[in-house]
């Protein structure tokens, strides 16, 4: 409530806040840089990779550009690219899809499972029995809003049909599945650091990490032009480095990202506990593993009509994401998808709504969040 009585609006996401709540350490952080001078790749982001391979827990990490180079990168990276399958979801940004595509493989679209809205290890089973033409690659689970997918199932699928498995953990930094990070479990995965994920930069950034040094080695030269030495490109590479600042930024936010996580998970929990008998689905937990909440996803049939509501209220909300890829026009018509279809992916997207949730997120601003959701049904 601001001095004039009057109820401050409550943002979806914030992360200015999560700046100022660490900003004296995050500027001295900036201030080494500029006046090191050096900005991009470096000393700064060597230490960052080296504490963010220890932290997932592999041998190797690759500072890029942003979370989508990452994906391109790893496909690369595995000799994966001109009519290649990876087998995807399209309930996801369309950043997944965009990377297959820009490393000129093609998108096979897998449902989801309706619980927990990740992969569904059936579905793929049944779309590498018929797959379309091409050789199949590569399966690409997305670790959606902070909820790691099965990935005791979809590693030994994966293994089964001699595929890679490259895990896209873009919303799921610091998640478990049983007692290993995500990011642990594929041949190669692939983080993204976009200012609102659970560690964000102030800025864009990426990182593959891999425990083969092959695909470590292969994906630090594509990410600079292919260069194994300055100036000669041993390989075809990209320009996609990641600059010291974001780097030095992030070694701060990395930190403070399991204390986050907890206050996430917190949230998470003041939320089941006061919408809990509405008619709506809450969050589904895996019982192998440790769900951060990048979003606090629920479903239900009035969807837009409880985004009006809160919006008229000034508390935001999102869609992740209103529509599925393959419905998207620019995607529409042209991608393969499983012999089931996607039919869940479908009715999902036409339901789900995410409420806010981010550590500096007060207990106030949840309770009015719960109080006017509970309000909106009578």
């Amino acid at each position: 409530m601001n001095s004039e009585g009057i109820l401050d609006a409550i943002p979806l996401t914030d992360p200015r806040a999560g700046y100022l709540a660490q900003r004296a350490a995050i500027d001295a952080a900036i201030a080494r840089v500029l006046e090191g001078g050096l900005y991009v790749l470096g000393q700064e982001v060597e230490a960052f990779e080296a504490a963010f391979a220890a932290f997932v827990g592999v041998a190797h990490a690759v500072g890029v550009g942003n979370g989508t180079d990452a994906i391109e990168l790893a496909l690369r990276a595995c000799n994966i690219g001109t009519g290649d399958l990876v087998f995807t979801v399209s309930h996801t940004s369309v950043a997944s899809i965009a990377a297959i595509e820009r490393a000129g493989a093609v998108a096979v679209l897998v449902d989801v499972e309706p619980g927990t809205y990740t992969m569904d290890p059936h579905e793929l089973a049944q779309a590498l029995r018929t797959p379309p033409p091409g050789r199949p690659a590569a399966v690409l689970p997305v670790h959606l809003y902070g909820q790691p997918a099965d990935l005791s199932a979809l590693s030994d699928i994966a293994r089964r049909h001699g595929l890679c498995l490259i895990e896209d953990c873009a919303q799921s930094h610091g998640a478990l599945w049983r007692d290993r990070r995500v990011g642990s479990f594929g041949d190669i995965a692939c983080f993204s650091f976009y200012p609102t994920k659970n560690l964000g930069a102030l800025g864009d950034g990426g990182m593959v990490v891999t425990n083969h040094p092959f695909l470590a080695t292969a994906s630090r030269e594509i990410r600079q032009y292919g260069w194994r030495e300055r100036f000669i490109s041993a390989r075809i590479g990209i320009n996609s480095r990641l600059d010291a600042i974001q780097a030095a930024i992030l070694g701060v936010k990395l930190e403070s990202l399991l204390a986050g996580n907890a206050r996430r998970q917190a949230i998470a929990g003041r939320y089941d506990a006061g919408l809990a008998g509405l008619p709506l689905a809450l969050p589904v937990r895996r019982p192998e593993a440790t769900h951060v909440f990048h979003q606090y996803v629920i479903r239900l049939a009035q969807r837009d009509l409880l985004r009006d509501w809160l919006r008229a209220v000034e508390i935001g909300t999102g869609i992740h994401y209103p529509a599925p890829v393959h419905r998207q026009p620019a995607y529409e018509g042209r991608l393969a998808a499983g012999p089931s279809g996607l039919g869940v992916t479908e009715s999902v997207a036409a339901q789900i709504l995410s409420l806010p949730i981010y550590p500096q997120l007060s207990d106030e601003a949840v309770e009015r969040i719960i109080a006017e959701t509970r309000r909106f049904f009578g």
